[in-house]
């Protein structure tokens, strides 16, 4: 690593509570939600930072207040390793937010601690700025921007190092000079005065543009990108034009973390030598990938992936398994998507609670196919799958057959295009040894990725 990210800002501990709705109380028609099992991550500026720490071209260092309390050691354990942390003197008890979910749906969340005030900004956090390559502030609305000697620290370096700031309708206004603020689009509105009828405008590409350059103007920033959802992003730089940046698939998935995940990877970028426009485009996607990969609960009590990589196929496994669930997993070399491989990956995951994708190495696609082959490398054929909704993880595996790998996920289900007869598989003895079961899927004709490279050479 050549240089460094300092995150600064608001620090909670994140804590999901999953569980399982299968009846009422009897007293009133509420759900009983039957607790399976507890994760704990780092949130707020902690999220943000150990997001950037799992792109491997910077070192990332963490400033923030951060108590002394259960909930602070909490966060200071689960970033160890992976994000030097630079605490803030400060008062107040670390917040913490407990959400209880079921179904893939937050059904409430229960707040406790915060009132945290910085006592003082340490010479050590003041070095670490100073010699940061770019800088991230992550508000999340506890007071940590507007403390006077933060802002004077900030100041002192966001114009001459890559800086980011995602703001909070409850924190303060960037410090200007600012690279790149990025605010989503209610933040936008209400930041621009716009109130709660705005907030719908706003996501339109013509209120995103108006409530952009009114606060280029407001907050003296460089450029202004107001996240849309799953519309994607808006760039401006107050020349009376916007760049639209599209989401390149939309996720029904939880959202919680999206954000933080786009701040962090345009923090990167940007202090890695990107353009805006660059960074924005790299951000969007990995926002995008990361909600379709899991999000947050892929991050939860382990280690984790880069932003906008495949979420780690164990964890995947393990959440479905502590609840009960089916896993089911497919395979093979993906090398041109095709409606073919749609079909099979479709009617793969409705058969359990998740999929994983078995993908053949450029090496083992070489092997099978001849020279020429793959026609995308790994790395790409993998991060399309992963941003399939259908597909929950990617695993890459060396070999001529699946064998060993299944052998290492141990599937309930192993599906295979309706091509093959599942009695003729290598792979169903094996697969029979831990009680699972291979099932063939239908096939769409003509839709191979061999005939279709015929036609285009026709």
């Amino acid at each position: 690593m050549t240089g460094s990210l300092v995150v600064v800002g608001d620090v909670l501990l994140d804590v999901d509570i999953l569980a399982d709705a299968h009846r009422l109380t009897p007293d009133a028609p509420v759900p009983v939600l039957e607790e399976v099992t507890r994760q704990a991550r780092p949130g707020g500026a902690a999220l943000a930072a150990l997001l950037a720490a799992r792109d491997p071209r910077l070192d990332v260092v963490l400033v923030a207040p951060l108590a002394d309390d259960d909930a602070g050691r909490r966060v200071h354990e689960l970033l160890d390793g992976r994000v030097e942390v630079i605490a803030l003197p400060c008062t107040g008890r670390t917040p913490v937010k407990t959400r209880l979910r079921a179904g893939g749906q937050t059904v409430a969340r229960l707040d406790n601690g915060g009132g945290i005030t910085v006592a003082d900004v340490a010479a050590e956090a003041r070095a670490a700025l100073r010699g940061a390559s770019g800088v991230l502030v992550s508000d999340y609305g506890g007071g940590t921007t507007a403390d006077a000697a933060v802002r004077a620290a900030l100041s002192e370096c966001v114009g001459r190092v890559a800086s980011v700031w995602d703001p909070h309708p409850r924190g303060a206004e960037p410090v200007p000079g600012v690279a790149l603020v990025t605010p989503n689009a209610a933040e936008a509105a209400a930041a621009g005065g716009g109130g709660p009828n705005m907030i719908g405008r706003s996501a339109a590409v013509a209120g995103a543009h108006e409530a952009a350059e009114t606060l280029l103007r407001q907050w003296r920033c460089r450029s202004i990108v107001i996240t849309l959802g799953a519309r994607g992003a808006l760039l401006c730089f107050g020349s009376g034009s916007s760049e639209i940046f599209p989401a390149a698939a939309a996720s029904a998935g939880d959202t919680c973390g999206a954000g933080d995940c786009f701040a962090a990877s345009a923090a990167i970028e940007l202090a890695t030598g990107a353009l805006p426009s660059e960074a924005v485009a790299r951000a969007v996607t990995a926002a995008t990938t990361f909600v379709c990969g899991g999000g947050v609960g892929a991050l939860a009590d382990g280690p984790g992936h880069s932003p906008g990589s495949p979420q780690p196929v164990a964890d995947v496994i393990a959440r479905v398994r502590a609840r009960g669930g089916i896993v089911v997993a497919t395979g093979g070399c993906f090398d041109l998507l095709h409606a073919g491989h749609i079909e099979t990956l479709s009617a793969a995951r409705s058969l359990g609670d998740c999929l994983i994708v078995c993908l053949n190495s450029d090496a083992s696609v070489r092997r099978l196919k001849g020279a020429g082959r793959p026609l995308q490398p790994e790395p790409d054929r993998a991060k399309v799958l992963a941003a399939l909704r259908d597909v929950d993880a990617v695993v890459v595996f060396e070999d001529d057959t699946p064998e060993g790998v299944l052998s290492q996920l141990r599937p309930d289900i192993w599906v295979k295009g309706g091509d093959y007869a599942g009695d003729l598989l290598p792979e169903t003895a094996l697969v029979k040894q831990w009680g699972g079961v291979v099932v063939t899927v239908g096939y769409v004709g003509g839709r191979s990725t061999s005939e279709l490279l015929a036609l285009a050479r026709q």
